[in-house]
């Protein structure tokens, strides 16, 4: 009898200190799985979303990116070529593109009778593979820098500088000094300020004329307007560029002129390059002309992709 009556009072005693360890085994789980969640939470909470694609996924033909009717005034065709020549010139040739959706481009060539025309088109889609450092334009952009500076233009900056004069001018040369208050004072209005001159009387300077031939000689001579130089160009796509060379003079080559166009629209890159090569020497292409041709084309493509 004693040794039931010790086995009932040892066997509730047993069950409750068992009940009492797997209640707090079971408040030691929630506990660490509400601070695994928390920090889950933090975690994700702190990395931020990566940029969204660019704005184009694909790319647009570009042996048809240009109209006939703008290809004709670029690229006019000799009298001689047939119908189907002619289809020909204007259909233009596709570049090998390994990827249709990431470069693709297009040339024509047409025999003038002033010369040879050449002309090339050719899109590029920028991907950025981590779009959690930079987005597709981000990545679109640096490209166009690079291209910018390998064209030895200045990067567009800040409105001025310093000293007040315009920053990133065409040509990247300071800007002129101002001109003094009293012009009798300026070197270039003063003939024997030059060096090696003989020290000059005191009413020198005062009495020279100002049609002098020394005066004339020493003021810059007229220089081309800048507009019509290589430049940073304003309203064409999100930023252009225009890049404008003239090949060297010679005896027996004549002088061919290259008009560059790049400019970026979100994240693809768009290149115009147009040539003009004269049959024969001691003819310069047209500036204004060439530029005029290639930007309005440039301007087209650019108002494709906004539609």
């Amino acid at each position: 009898m004693e040794r039931k009556a010790v086995r009932r009072r040892v066997l509730p005693g047993i069950a409750m200190v068992t009940a009492l360890v797997a209640a707090v085994t079971g408040l030691a789980g929630c506990t660490d799985g509400g601070a695994a969640g928390t920090s889950d939470q933090k975690g994700g909470g702190s990395s931020p979303a990566p940029a969204q694609p660019g704005k184009y996924r694909s790319l647009p033909q570009a042996c048809k990116a240009a109209d006939a009717k703008r290809l004709k005034a670029m690229l006019p065709a000799a009298d001689s070529l047939t119908t189907e020549q002619r289809e020909q010139l204007y259909a233009g040739t596709a570049d090998p593109s390994f990827d249709g959706d990431r470069h693709v481009g297009c040339h024509w060539s047409a025999q003038a009778p002033e010369g040879t025309l050449l002309l090339s088109v050719v899109f590029e889609r920028v991907v950025s593979y981590d779009r959690g450092a930079a987005s597709d334009d981000d990545k679109a952009h640096k490209v166009f820098v690079r291209r910018l500076t390998d064209a030895h233009l200045p990067f567009p900056g800040p409105a001025s500088t310093p000293s007040g004069s315009p920053a990133g001018s065409p040509s990247g040369s300071p800007a002129a000094p101002a001109a003094p208050a009293n012009p009798a004072a300026s070197p270039a209005a003063n003939p024997s300020t030059g060096p090696g001159a003989e020290s000059p009387a005191p009413s020198a300077s005062a009495s020279a004329p100002p049609s002098s031939p020394s005066s004339s000689s020493s003021s810059p001579s007229p220089s081309a307007p800048p507009e019509l130089g290589s430049r940073v160009l304003e309203g064409l796509g999100n930023e252009a560029y225009l890049d404008d060379k003239l090949s060297a003079a010679g005896a027996s080559a004549a002088q061919s002129r290259t008009v560059r166009i790049v400019f970026r629209t979100s994240n693809v890159l768009v290149t115009v390059e147009y040539s003009v090569q004269p049959s024969g020497p001691g003819t310069v292409p047209s500036s204004a002309q060439t530029q005029e041709q290639a930007n309005q084309l440039a301007e087209a493509l650019a108002e494709r992709f906004n539609e």
